[in-house]
Order: C-alpha cells, then structure tokens, then sequence
C-alpha cells in the first residue's frame, strides 16, 4: 500500500479521493489551508494544514510520501480575474517533488485543457472560452510543465464535474480520437486516480473521464 499526498484535499474531486484511497487501504496525507476541517476520520489518515504556493510547505508535506495526487481548484468568482494557481504550484510541487526523489504524480486538469481543446464542440467554444478561459489556459501551462518534469505523471481530464455517487462505469477516453465533453462524478474520478496509483499502464497518459 502507498502513502498518499492529497494536495487540495478539502474539496471536490481531492475530497473523495481521500476517501476512495483509504477504502484501498493506502495511508493518506491530506494537505490545503482547510485541512483541520476535513470531515473524515482515519487512523491512516494525517490531516497536514498547508498552503500550496508555500515551498516550505509542499517540501515538508512530500516527506516519506510514495504517490502525489494535485486536485486543486478555484471558486467561481476567481474565474474572471487572472489565474495562476494551476502553473505556480505545480512548479513548486514538481521542483519539490524531484528534491525529495517522489516520482508518481497524478494531476487533475479538465477536459478542454492541452491537446484536448481541439475537441471542445463548435458551440461550446465561445462559453468555454469565456467563462473558463483564464483558468484553462493556466491549465495547458501546468500540463506542459508537468509533461516536462521528467516524472511518472498521468494527467487526469474529467468532463463536467457531478456530486453523484461512485458508479464505477466510466469511460476513460486515451486516443484523441475518443475525446468529447461529457459529465462525470467526482467519486468516479476518485475511483480512477486511486485505481492509477500502481498501474504503469496509465504513466504518461492524459485521458478524459466521462460516463
């Protein structure tokens, strides 16, 4: 079993794969600002309050850990300002993540960031583009620097976001001939990160997940 950091684990998507990766058995390190008000309780589980823009504390969160998982997120209201979340962290994870030799890296984008763009439909570029755009194009930075790093990545683009529960069917959609939009449950997309953890099949691929 690995020990598993969780970066952006108060909510969303990061939330239930802290749930899903302890139903495995793995010991979980949860990491955000939030971390002391996760509602879950575990004796595998560490609550490790954190900002992820802080080297400090992303280098002393990778310690003794074998599997990063990055799920982070932004509200609504920061979607029309600029966004650099997505690229600035990831730089600070990957630089420390190869100091502490931490090589498997599971990162959630979106569908409709790097090469999956092209897929977005004719109608649904203008709304994409202006309602999400600042943070997708902050995105295609984190997945090329990540590409980059040198490290077992996979890159995990999930359609539209649901609160529905696990299901287990999905389609993971590898060959950009597969791709489209579609909608997913968070608790599905957990499924997949905790089930790529030690599957060397998914090193170096950028799927989307949609039912």
């Amino acid at each position: 079993m690995a020990h598993v950091l969780v970066i952006g684990a108060s909510g969303g998507i990061g939330r239930e794969t802290l749930s899903a990766a302890l139903d495995a058995g793995h010991r979980v390190r949860a990491f955000s600002r939030s971390a002391n008000e996760i509602d879950l309780e575990s004796s595998e589980l560490e609550k490790r309050p954190g900002d992820a823009m802080k080297a400090t504390d992303v280098d002393a969160a990778l310690d003794g850990i074998d599997v990063v998982v990055q799920a982070l997120g932004i509200g609504a209201e920061e979607l029309f300002k600029p966004v650099d979340l997505f690229s600035e962290s990831t730089r600070i994870l990957l630089a420390a993540m190869q100091r502490r030799q931490v090589r498997r890296l599971i990162a959630v984008t979106g569908f409709g960031a790097g090469d999956s763009r092209e897929a977005i439909g004719c109608l649904q570029r203008i709304p994409f583009r202006l309602f999400l755009g600042r943070a997708y194009d902050d995105k295609d930075l984190q997945e090329r620097l990540i590409k980059k790093s040198g490290l077992d990545w996979t890159i995990v683009r999930p359609g539209i976001l649901t609160n529905s529960s696990r299901t287990g069917r999905y389609r993971v959609l590898v060959e950009p001939s597969q791709w489209g939009n579609g909608v997913i449950s968070r608790a599905d997309v957990a499924d997949f990160i905790v089930g790529s953890m030690d599957d060397d099949d998914r090193i170096h691929q950028a799927p989307v997940l949609i039912w």
